[in-house]
């Protein structure tokens, strides 16, 4: 079966979850790259460790356009004979897979957490993950958008081949003014540790404690909406059903009462630590450990304990 995996590069570099695209891709068939930014040796390494045998590299147009990447996408699919299309569920996935899937009259499974079982349907989050679904397929094209930390990337020790692929793009539909990067040592989207607070820490100037765990346990800081609306943090940060949507290993949450909303976001996480002064807050419905307690002590003491095991490794 030929798979064909579209991961951005506009950015410079390959991010995880494009290497988790491209792993659950290999798994499937063998496994064709289309990219419409530069790729380095290092990443075209990289791609090919996890599973890519070949990288189409469309340097003639770069764009974020999703309406142009559509094109790029439909034409790649075409060149390789592709009858399975593989994206990351982030924001270029979320717009292009769609229009893809009405361009090609192709079924789409958006955010798939599992491989294809056997009688081809994909396990797919539905209600923001509050439940399951099976999506069958009955088109002869199939499209499938992975939630990002659904799989564990596992390396296949081969070597990809790039080639040079123009495809006609269109026209864009969007003029891009401005690109603000995000920041930081560990981007949120792509964490498998992230510390997280809400209104319960009082202000911005008390924020220290949470960076300074996140530090020590090589975590992204995170926050809930409330936070980010009254500027206490950037928008970026903002964990929830209006926000980011993460699903990291271990979800610590701090003086956060867990609205349905902020849930929405968090409830993939394969473990969530909550601390509240409030032992009735309804995180703690959904924690897997709980910490009734005052985040100003806990924090510190959180931060002492981890940094003594480290000391002790």
């Amino acid at each position: 079966m030929s798979v064909l995996v579209y991961i951005d590069t506009l950015n410079g570099s390959v991010a995880k979850n494009a290497m988790e695209a491209v792993n659950y891709g290999s798994k499937i068939g063998s496994t064709t790259v289309v990219t419409n930014g530069s790729i380095s040796e290092e990443d075209l390494a990289a791609l090919g460790n996890v599973g890519a045998t070949k990288v189409l590299v469309n340097r003639a147009v770069t764009t974020n356009d999703a309406s142009q990447i559509t094109n790029i996408v439909a034409a790649a699919a075409d060149s390789c004979g592709a009858s399975t299309i593989v994206f990351s569920q982030d924001l270029t996935g979320r717009a292009v897979a769609p229009r893809l899937s009405a361009k090609l009259k192709a079924g789409l499974a958006s955010g798939a957490i599992a491989l294809p079982s056997a009688d081809g349907s994909v396990k797919v989050n539905v209600f923001s993950g509050k439940a399951f679904g099976n999506v069958s397929f009955n088109s002869d094209k199939k499209i499938i958008s992975l939630t990002p930390n659904s799989i564990q990337i596992e390396e296949t020790g081969g070597s990809a081949a790039v080639e040079e692929f123009n495809a006609d793009a269109g026209s864009a539909s969007l003029t891009v003014k401005d690109v603000q990067k995000q920041e930081g040592d560990v981007l949120l989207p792509e964490a498998e540790l992230v510390v997280s607070a809400g209104r319960g820490l009082k202000g911005p100037e008390n924020w220290g404690m949470v960076e300074d765990l996140a530090k020590t346990l090589g975590a992204a800081t995170a926050c809930s909406r409330p936070v980010a609306d009254i500027g206490w943090r950037p928008h970026h940060e903002h964990v929830g059903q209006t926000g980011v949507a993460i699903r990291p290993n271990l979800y610590i949450a701090a003086g956060i009462s867990g609205a349905i909303q902020h849930l929405a976001g968090v409830n993939g996480s394969k473990v969530i630590v909550v601390i509240n002064t409030d032992p009735e807050a309804p995180f703690f419905k959904a924690a897997d450990y709980g910490i009734v307690g005052d985040a100003f002590e806990v924090l510190p003491k959180l931060k002492e304990e981890i940094e003594k095991l480290k000391a002790q490794n």
